[in-house]
């Protein structure tokens, strides 16, 4: 079986708010400035958050879906541990996160870098041999993956594909999107003459094959 090179969703959101948790010392600084900021943050194609901000704090929530099988008061503490002023979790099985701005932004930036750089893995790795680039919009809510046809059809390489929309879906729902509207789409090109190959939808495909 190939080795996936995605972070696990759980495994990410602990890096993050690990990093989120460092330079405390920081954090009082850091909240003044932001504090200064219009309550009006976009995302980065120029749409309203919808998460819910305070002057000082954001307000997350992340579907019940991405917690299946896992153990949700463990997750809890281990948020809490890693830095996170309050988690709640609400009847529907979702989690709520609550933040300092601070934390926040640093969350999505170190999302950002990790999504580019397992894009870069998957575009130079042996794994997916057939995957010759990977390109992606401004707010990972698409990927496009230009192949080699032949090598493609006679490969595994579409489950690259599952790695990006977790990250993918993961990233949106911590920028604002709502989580009745988040998807991903990835789509395979040859890379020859452009021929979609392949588009898959997440997580609309996901739900039809269950």
């Amino acid at each position: 079986m190939k080795k996936i090179l995605i972070v696990p969703f759980l495994l990410l959101l602990s890096i993050l708010l690990a990093a989120c948790s460092q330079d405390k010392e920081k954090e009082s600084g850091v909240e003044k400035e932001v504090a200064a900021e219009s309550s009006t943050d976009s995302l980065s194609d120029g749409e309203p958050l919808k998460v819910d901000k305070g002057v000082l704090n954001v307000e997350v929530t992340i579907p019940g879906t991405f917690f299946e099988g896992q153990d949700i008061d463990k997750v809890i503490a281990e948020a809490k541990n890693d830095g996170i002023k309050e988690v709640i979790k609400n009847e529907d099985g979702s989690i709520t996160y609550k933040m300092s701005k601070a934390e926040h932004k640093k969350m999505m930036k170190e999302l950002e870098e990790g999504i580019i750089k397992s894009v870069e893995e998957i575009k130079t790795s042996e794994d997916f041999s057939s995957i010759k680039d990977v390109s992606y919009n401004k707010t990972f809510s698409e990927f496009t993956l230009s192949v080699n046809k032949e090598e493609f059809e006679n490969s595994l390489d579409t489950i690259a594909s599952f790695g990006l929309a977790i990250t993918g879906m993961y990233y949106q729902l911590f920028n604002g999107v709502d989580p009745e509207k988040y998807k991903v789409t990835v789509i395979f090109k040859n890379e020859s003459n452009g021929e979609v190959i392949n588009t898959i939808v997440y997580p609309d495909d996901l739900n039809e094959k269950k």
